[in-house]
């Protein structure tokens, strides 16, 4: 079948409106067609180039080029078809897209670590999960789709692990949000910064994973929920989600913490800027206290190997630095149970879309992302059955 998707060519380029061709599912396999997905600054990066490899791992990689690629890894749709041996979900069922899919075989899923599946590693290489065959084509050549979803086309062909059941009950924009962001940034307080009542938490960056990392810090009993971001608007937004201070910068915040906590400091930082370079992470680490735990969360350039940490600092004072992808969640637990937290009224989901854009005006929402006018961007796609 022919469908429209944002498609970018390469570092720099803005996304393409193409038409491409998606075949249909084989064994293990199902078509999705995709109701909503989330303009998650993840796939920004393939743009800015943070996740363009460089020479050197695309060697080992065996791959010239990630470009073209379909983007979107944040998206709720409906199942269309179904290959066989496909048990999890019916044709007609509504969806979460998993871009972490377990395999539920290999050392890390045995360990209850989901979100380092083995099948991770394969992203950016072109062919199904299943077999390594491509369902997905422009102009007869063989596309890769972003994180193997491609939320950002109409329809695409997945593997069944991608895909997780929801109530058909729950509102499409935000099932799609809690696929990546929701689940990051709340995993990021709960999971890795390992937040208790009382705590002093400080999360830099309040975009749609850092504003999320807010409100699992502050379901978590924390005292100071502290949000930094330079934009104004961000800094009002955060006091919505769960902050009790926000401030402009780490700077500006280090002497007010350091006055709310009797000179002890951030119990954790949780560091959710939208790029994570290395002269950042001086100031986050000098935030946390004794025994303080740094989370990273953020992309980073994939050629970033310094950053400006006082080692000292970190024996003496016992600091630990932790990484992050997914919040450190299992899509397939995890996602059902934050809908039912939202379903309970015990966190916000819609009140985080602040802009919602037709497909073919995806390049106007990322430009509002990168201008600080939204904290999560939504493409409605426009196809009959997406209106439902």
């Amino acid at each position: 079948m022919k469908c429209r998707a944002a498609v970018v060519h390469g570092r720099g380029q803005d996304w393409v409106i193409e038409e491409i061709e998606v075949d249909g599912p084989k064994a293990g396999e199902v078509l999705v067609e995709w109701s909503h997905a989330g303009l998650c600054h993840s796939d920004e990066h393939l743009i800015t180039g943070e996740f363009d490899p460089p020479p050197e791992v695309k060697a080992v990689m065996g791959i010239e080029t990630i470009y073209p690629i379909i983007g979107g890894h944040e998206g709720s749709g409906f199942v269309r078809e179904v290959g066989p041996g496909v048990t999890s979900v019916a044709v007609g069922d509504h969806i979460a897209a998993a871009f972490v899919p377990p395999c539920n075989m290999c050392r890390y899923c045995q360990t209850g670590n989901h979100a380092l599946c083995d099948q991770g590693a394969g992203t950016f290489l072109t062919g199904m999960i299943t077999d390594g065959t491509s369902r997905h084509s422009l102009n007869g050549e063989p596309m890769l789709l972003m994180a193997k979803l491609g939320t950002f086309s109409e329809f695409s062909c997945v593997a069944e692990s991608q895909v997780i059941k929801v109530k058909e009950e729950y509102p499409m924009p935000s099932v799609a949000l809690v696929s990546c962001g929701v689940a990051t940034g709340w995993g990021s307080a709960i999971n890795r910064a390992e937040v208790s009542p009382g705590d002093t938490v400080v999360v830099v960056g309040i975009g749609g994973v850092g504003v999320n990392a807010l409100q699992g810090a502050a379901a978590s009993g924390a005292k100071n929920v502290i949000a930094i971001d330079p934009i104004e608007f961000k800094q009002q937004e955060a006091l919505k989600f769960g902050a009790t201070h926000s401030f402009a910068s780490m700077a500006e915040a280090l002497q007010p913490i350091a006055e709310m906590t009797m000179g002890q400091m951030a119990d954790s930082v949780i560091m959710t800027p939208g790029v994570l370079t290395g002269d950042l992470m001086g100031l986050g680490t000098k935030l946390a206290g004794k025994a303080g735990i740094i989370v990273v969360t953020a992309v980073a350039p994939m050629d970033q190997n310094e950053a400006a940490i006082n080692l000292a600092e970190i024996t003496l004072w016992a600091k630990e630095i932790r990484g992050t992808i997914f919040g450190s969640m299992s899509p397939h637990n995890d996602v059902p149970r934050l809908l039912a937290l939202y379903e309970a009224g015990q966190i916000k989901i819609d009140e985080l879309v602040t802009g919602t854009y037709n497909l073919e005006d995806i390049n106007a929402g990322y430009q509002a992302m990168r201008d600080g006018e939204n904290i999560r961007g939504v493409i409605k796609h426009n196809s009959a059955a997406s209106q439902a």
